[in-house]
């Protein structure tokens, strides 16, 4: 019911194209030595043309839209990684030769951000995998025991099961000094902290569901669109139910609220049987917090709603593969998700 792209092994091709932000100058030192991580772990790397960083996107609409779909149905390109995310990869989806993807036998696309705008759009209209996780830019981070690596959640293959836990530690708020140190590999996760219960009362969570969502700011505008009927990919594709994964990047308490209100209208929840929420460092609304929003939004649903997860803007990120069925457990201190690729 869903399909997975080959599994990625060392000699195969990466793909590198920006399908929203390309790259400043200024970021290009990191932007080589994320590309020599690829090297030294055994890959082959094609880089796009659409990587200019001097506007807010690499490229116009139709050349970025052609790059992506070119080399995710490209048979030599394992995978395409783009460098991050950005604003603007809304305009790409009119333009995705979705049927060609759907055809093919597509690479994987991997990202995070802006970029699980398009993720979410592919596996939703094609049913074909996508994995959510860490950019390029952040390729060569070390990953804290229990978190994967992107490059290790893509090796495996059709029926593999990929198990990871809770990191006990995260990153301070702030971007990563990869300017004044583009060879930077330390995580510098120094914050405790696990998943919590929105409803801290609901004692052990056990739960079972095929994954998908996004960043909370960029997936939202595909709620009533073709590109984001989460509804129907449940219908189609997910007789078990669904496990919807949110997060926040930046966007004020008020504003989330509003808008994971939105997504539950366009029917994003009908078939969940949990949330997974993020951990963020996005700012309350005066005394109206980042909790406040997801109570306002989902407190009345008689589903788990858990708190803290590492799926987004906070490192460490987990690998979260949209569409594979995924059991979530938390349980005292064993917190962790499992996904097998089924």
């Amino acid at each position: 019911m869903i399909r997975y792209p080959a599994p990625l092994r060392p000699g195969d091709r990466i793909g590198v194209t920006s399908p929203s932000s390309g790259v400043q100058e200024r970021f290009r030192p990191r932007l080589d030595f994320a590309l020599a991580e690829l090297a030294r772990r055994g890959y082959a790397v094609t880089v796009g043309e659409c990587m200019d960083g001097s506007g807010i996107v690499s490229a116009p609409a139709a050349q970025r839209a052609a790059e992506l779909t070119a080399m995710l149905t490209d048979p030599g390109v394992g995978a395409v990684v783009p460098p991050w995310g950005g604003e603007l990869a809304t305009d790409l989806l009119p333009r995705l030769d979705f049927a060609a993807i759907a055809e093919s036998d597509p690479g994987w696309l991997v990202g995070y951000s802006d970029i699980s705008t398009l993720l979410l759009a592919i596996t939703t209209r094609t049913g074909v995998a996508t994995l959510h996780g860490q950019n390029l830019m952040h390729t060569p981070t070390e990953r804290p025991d229990g978190i994967m690596h992107w490059l290790d959640a893509l090796a495996a293959g059709p029926g593999a099961v990929l198990e990871q836990r809770a990191s006990t530690h995260h990153k301070a708020p702030g971007f990563y000094n990869i300017i004044g140190q583009p060879d930077l590999v330390e995580a510098n996760l120094d914050q405790p902290g696990s998943w919590r219960l929105l409803d801290p009362g609901a004692g052990s969570v056990r739960v079972t569901g095929r994954l998908i969502g996004g960043c909370v700011e960029t997936v939202v505008c595909l709620a009533g669109t073709p590109y984001g009927d989460v509804r129907a990919f449940a219908e189609n594709h997910a007789p078990e139910g669904l496990i919807v994964y949110v997060e926040v990047c930046e966007h004020a308490a008020a504003d989330v609220a509003r808008e994971l209100y939105g997504l539950r209208l366009a029917g994003w929840f009908d078939r969940a049987n949990a949330i997974l929420v993020g951990r963020t460092d996005a700012p309350a609304a005066g005394s109206f917090t980042q909790d406040d929003a997801v109570r306002f939004a989902f407190g009345d649903l008689d589903i788990p709603v858990i708190l803290d997860v590492d799926c987004g803007h906070v490192a460490p990120e987990l690998a979260l593969v949209n569409g594979a069925l995924a059991e979530v457990v938390v349980d005292g201190v064993d917190q962790r998700i499992v996904q097998t690729l089924k």
